[in-house]
């Protein structure tokens, strides 16, 4: 099974063990073994650090998956784990993050979410993933 994630780019540092929690659970019980994950903001930070600490203990792979390609040298830790959506370089600038974001909704079957508020990118693609009947979380 394949999970993506999506939350505010504030989101608290705080709900890193829940999130933790979610990760080893969905591991271990619900046998999702691929996770994508953004590249922007406070949620997605915690979720690459879980990804790979957990890495080490459990047979899972995640991808970082960018809406844009690298254009400083060195501005990634490790490309090894990054992912460019073929078809992302006919998008305009300006619509690559929401095409990147619906690419990685519809490769999922779960969908982790940390969003409080119904406004802004993470509830806007909550409701897309909810439309499309995936499974939600929402931490």
């Amino acid at each position: 099974m394949v999970c993506a994630f999506f939350g505010h780019k504030d989101t608290p540092k705080e709900i890193e063990p829940t999130l933790r929690s979610t990760l080893i659970n969905l591991i271990e019980n619900k046998n999702v073994t691929v996770f994508y994950v953004g590249n922007n903001g406070n949620f997605d930070t915690m979720v690459r650090r879980q990804l790979e600490d957990l890495s080490h203990t459990y047979s899972i792979t995640y991808s970082v998956v960018l809406a844009y390609l690298p254009t400083e040298k060195n501005k990634y830790d490790n490309l090894s784990n990054t992912i460019y959506p073929e078809g992302l370089e006919t998008v305009p600038k300006r619509f690559a993050i929401s095409w990147r974001n619906k690419w990685m909704i519809q490769q999922s079957d779960v969908v982790v979410t940390y969003v409080t508020h119904n406004f802004g990118g993470a509830a806007q693609f909550k409701e897309m993933a909810e439309r499309l009947n995936k499974h939600i979380i929402n931490l």
